[in-house]
């Protein structure tokens, strides 16, 4: 019996191990205490162009010069679960604060193109999940939705704005994006 005890005992250890080693594995290159400002080129993402599945999302502070920013990686890998990933970062915000991530949605076929202010919040899947900013006022959160409902080649025009959570007052915003469910 002591036998078996050692064997699942060690097929426990060499699991948990499999699942860890990625996460200390990956190289990095970070700055800003793990937190780095990507450049992303929206050119391909603007409202005038075809609707897309992968989103590069740049959040910009309500000011032209304000250094707030963040960005949002809005994909959707092609699978019968529909799942959109929403890895979002946040730059420069008040620090030990925290935001929520908000989607409003046209028809593409709505030619006024993202002037819906119907709100919804993001998180994990249809739970509202917060984005907590550090003593620096940077804050990441790997957000997702599920779009199962929705048939695939449905398009819409989409933007985005990051809230005050205790205030819900907009801090960031993004412009007038192409999205067509896969």
């Amino acid at each position: 019996m002591k036998t078996k005890l050692t064997t699942a005992t060690m097929i426990k250890i060499v699991l948990i191990i499999t699942l860890i080693s990625p996460i200390f594995s990956c190289k990095k290159d970070v700055t800003n205490n793990g937190y780095s400002k990507p450049a992303i080129n929206n050119s391909l993402n603007d409202a005038s162009s075809k609707p897309a599945v992968y989103l590069n999302v740049t959040l910009n502070g309500p000011e032209k010069n304000s250094k707030m920013s963040g960005t949002i990686k809005f994909r959707q890998e092609p699978d019968t679960a529909k799942i959109i990933t929403l890895d979002t970062k946040v730059f420069d915000l008040m620090p030990n604060h925290a935001y929520v991530l908000q989607r409003a949605v046209n028809p593409i076929a709505d030619p006024t193109g993202c002037s819906s202010t119907t709100w919804l919040t993001l998180g994990y899947g249809p739970t509202p999940h917060a984005i907590h900013t550090n003593a620096d006022g940077n804050g990441e959160a790997k957000l997702w939705r599920n779009v199962t409902a929705i048939p695939s080649g449905t398009a819409f025009h989409i933007h985005f704005q990051v809230v005050d959570s205790a205030s819900l007052t907009p801090v960031l915003t993004s412009e007038c994006y192409n999205y067509a469910v896969k």
